[in-house]
């Protein structure tokens, strides 16, 4: 193939190969090493660790810490939560797998000097909410990365792995990974004896609500390309929950979060009519799914739920109330720096049209559906759980390892663990590192064998739109559209096209049904 003999080929030898450098892969990095201290550990990353995931802009606030130091929550508290959020819809084993280890992680933060508030009149951490706790966290991703820079044999940055390697004597064992350099085109062949997916969920399979001179700009990382899924799925693991989506009440037009406003602030939410209005929906809502529209706190669904009833019912825009609160100039700043610390786009946004919430209420919207497993969906591989604390049948060996011999997983890529978050991720990357650690050293160093010629095939398969373009492209003499290939922004408006108007994006208020989907 003319095109791919230009570029060179990368062979690297691994004990352990982490594919995704942000806090799930920095944790697996981290902990892999401790246990591991003479295996060969080695994070690809398709941007740079220092600034990657969903953690790159920075964050105000970690959302899952028990403070079991001061008693405040223990990790049983945080299944039920999480159990009651989710509907049912979870694995306990592996959220409370999460909530006894988060502590340490978070502590550990602190540590490596993520500046955490703390609270004057007690000394204990400023808390947002029951299980969110305050921080400085603009620089909280580049203090992370640091950790697993240190801890990694070596991190490969911009390389976008796209296929997972299989032995080539067991079709169930992970051998390794391929995948290519975004900036010299080089190929590279990563051959392991245990691989761990921390990769990014699913942004921009449904059609954003930001258009035009918006696009790009979503709620999750807008470079999150669901490499969590593709890469198992492709594979052969088992998933569960893929239909489980998740959208989320946000500040119009710049995605800025609600958390801090509702929790720390304590503003709230009305119609266009200045009314309270969810409860008003909920006697409905009683009739269909039962008791759990009378836990506390509401699941999240169901007030997302009363947000799109009253919409639809013409009572619009939804706001949130921040006026009384604005005018206090301690919570003015706090309501201000929570953007200006994790999403400067909606501080713009306000800026540019000359909104202020001290004077006017800001108006909220749903956003596009998004695929994921470390927020509040449990999206993901199936995943073997705890020793100590999983039912037979969710445990097979070894701690997050997927149906596949030899995969693990972390973050996004496992499901049935909802809201694990930032630290939570981190968290169960090291979960994940300390298992693939224990698997590599029960296999006494046999490593899986390597398909030279599957190699080869899923070379040409990943260049061949470069050879494809390289012709096709002296078939047209103006524009873009050509009737032999599909440029990456026409294949990513199509799909977007396809999965907003048939599989329930936000045209369709969600709705979807089987005569859609086929």
């Amino acid at each position: 193939m003319a095109l791919f003999s230009r570029h060179n080929t990368v062979h690297v030898d691994s004990d352990i190969l982490i594919i995704g450098g942000g806090m799930a892969g920095c944790g697996a990095t981290y902990e892999a090493r401790y246990w591991g201290r003479d295996l060969k550990i080695v994070c690809v990353e398709k941007a740079n660790i220092e600034r990657s995931g969903a953690v790159a802009q920075g964050l105000y606030a970690i959302n899952c810490y028990m403070g079991v130091q001061w008693n405040e929550n223990q990790p049983e508290d945080h299944v039920r939560y999480a159990r009651n959020d989710l509907m049912g819809l979870v694995r306990e084993d592996l959220g409370y797998d999460i909530a006894r280890h988060v502590d340490s992680t978070v502590h550990k933060f602190e540590e490596w000097g993520l500046p955490i508030m703390r609270d004057p009149a007690t000394g204990r951490y400023q808390r947002e909410g029951k299980w969110q706790i305050m921080i400085h966290g603009e620089s909280y991703k580049p203090i992370v990365a640091e950790a697993a820079r240190k801890s990694a044999t070596r991190i490969y940055n911009r390389i976008m792995v796209t296929h997972l390697l299989m032995d080539a004597n067991n079709a169930n064992r992970v051998a390794g990974a391929v995948g290519f350099n975004v900036r010299t085109g080089d190929f590279y062949v990563f051959r392991a004896k245990a691989v761990i997916v921390s990769a990014g969920g699913a942004s921009h399979i449904f059609k954003p609500r930001a258009v035009g001179e918006g696009m790009g700009r979503t709620w999750y990382a807008p470079w999150s390309s669901a490499s969590a899924y593709a890469l198992p799925i492709v594979a052969g693991a088992k998933m569960m929950q893929m239909e489980n989506r998740i959208v989320l009440t946000r500040f119009k037009d710049g995605y800025g979060p609600v958390g801090a406003y509702f929790l720390h602030l304590k503003t709230y939410t009305q119609n266009a009519y200045g009314e309270a209005y969810e409860s008003r929906w909920f006697d409905k809502l009683r009739e269909t799914i039962g008791a759990y529209v009378d836990k506390q706190p509401v699941p999240t669904c169901l007030r997302n739920h009363a947000f799109l009833e009253e919409t639809k019912a013409g009572r619009g825009p939804i706001r949130m109330v921040t006026v009384p609160a604005f005018q206090d100039p301690h919570k003015e700043t706090v309501g201000w720096e929570n953007f200006l610390g994790m999403t400067i786009g909606q501080a713009v946004v306000w800026a540019s049209q000359n909104i202020d919430p001290k004077h006017t209420n800001p108006e909220l919207t749903t956003s596009e559906p998004y695929v994921m497993g470390s927020h509040a969906t449990c999206s993901g591989a199936w995943a073997s759980g705890p020793e100590d604390c999983a039912p037979d049948d969710y445990q097979w060996g070894y701690n997050r390892m997927t149906t596949l011999e030899g995969l693990f997983g972390a973050g996004d890529t496992i499901g049935g663990s909802a809201h694990k978050f930032s630290s939570g991720s981190f968290t169960e990357g090291r979960l994940a590192g300390k298992s693939a650690v224990r698997y590599v050293m029960d296999q006494k160093g046999a490593a899986p064998a390597i398909d030279e010629q599957r190699i080869e095939e899923l070379a040409r398969k990943i260049f061949q739109p470069l050879e494809t373009y390289k012709i096709g492209r002296n078939e047209i003499v103006a524009g873009t559209v050509s009737p032999n290939y599909l440029l990456p922004l026409h294949g990513l408006q199509r799909l977007e096209k396809l999965m907003d108007e048939y599989v329930g994006g936000y045209t369709t208020y969600y709705i979807t049904n089987e005569h859609l989907l086929n």
